[in-house]
């Protein structure tokens, strides 16, 4: 008998029924992958995309980027660096099209989106530098291709997420390349959680489980998570000092599995001094978004472009 289904906000409750939650292992992880559902991608948005494919970290093969633009907006464009979920194990660029279109329309900004190298294949800390080989090729090539560099920020969902404020703790201490914003959509940042850490007695049960986060971990990490010695780099709750980060929106769903860690990392950067957002919606499972018609759905994305706007007007 489900413990947390009572809690769902009953809007939600046919996308628990379209998305089933299916435990990941080494055996079907393959088939996951081959599993494609992108989202839905508006007609005539006025948006174009464009592949490059670029260096990546030193000795490491070269990685592709997508980048959005919107037509007929003038520049320099502030720019969202965007990172794609999946567990760091699934996922790919294009499932986000339609959301990513969507964004570069409605906000008026340009959008790079990076295709870094899954795990298990490519272990810590292939896919972060891999990463942070696209924003420095954003960074090198801004005049080229009209971004505004004084508005760059960065973006991700789910281990995107994740991803995203790691590479905002790596661009702050490696100092090369200043970020404005980190825009986190409930990221998944802390290898502890469904691991060593007291499990949320409700939180976790669908879409993405307490067993998926730690087939996730293991898979970047290479090794059992929540041991001693995982860098910030790789989970980003792992960071002792959170100073010096940029503004900071983050929303997540209050029976997703991340909701606690997410509240934390808020807590811990408002504490470090940054400028933090965060939305909690009762009744959110993990990618509740995806709804569609949704009122707390169609209520997140309204407060997350409002924030991206907000970033993106502060020079």
């Amino acid at each position: 008998m489900s413990k947390s289904r009572h809690l769902v906000d009953p809007e939600l409750l046919p996308l628990l029924d379209a998305l089933p939650t299916i435990v990941v292992t080494d055996e079907n992880l393959a088939e996951r992958r081959a599993n494609r559902m992108p989202l839905p991608i508006a007609e005539n948005d006025g948006v174009s995309v464009e592949k490059r494919s670029v260096p990546g970290p030193a000795g490491a093969p070269d990685i592709d980027l997508f980048i959005f633009r919107p037509e007929g907006v003038p520049g320099p464009l502030p720019l969202i660096y965007h990172v794609h979920g999946g567990g760091y194990i699934v996922g790919y660029v294009e499932q986000f099209e339609g959301m990513l279109r969507s964004i570069a329309a409605d906000v008026g900004c340009a959008i790079v989106s990076v295709a870094y190298r899954l795990a298990p294949e490519t272990v810590f800390p292939g896919a972060i530098e891999d990463a942070y080989a696209g924003l420095a090729w954003t960074f090198a090539n801004a005049a080229e291709q009209g971004f505004d560099t004084s508005r760059v920020g960065v973006m991700g969902e789910s281990a995107g997420g994740g991803f995203a404020a790691a590479l905002a703790l790596l661009a702050r201490d490696r100092g090369e390349y200043p970020l404005s914003f980190q825009h986190l959509i409930y990221p998944m940042l802390d290898d502890r959680t469904g691991t060593t850490s007291e499990p949320h007695p409700y939180a976790g049960e669908f879409v993405w489980p307490a067993e998926n986060n730690r087939f996730g971990w293991r898979a970047l990490l290479g090794r059992e998570p929540g041991g001693d010695d995982v860098s910030p780099y790789a989970a980003a709750a792992r960071a002792t000092d959170l100073t010096g980060l940029p503004p900071t929106y983050i929303h997540t769903g209050a029976l997703d599995l991340f909701v606690e860690e997410n509240m934390e990392y808020a807590r811990r950067l408002a504490r470090a001094g940054v400028p933090v957002e965060l939305h909690v919606y009762p009744g959110g499972i993990h990618g509740f978004e995806l709804a569609g018609n949704c009122a707390i759905g169609e209520a997140a994305t309204l407060a997350s472009r409002a924030a991206l706007k907000r970033f993106m007007a502060t020079k």
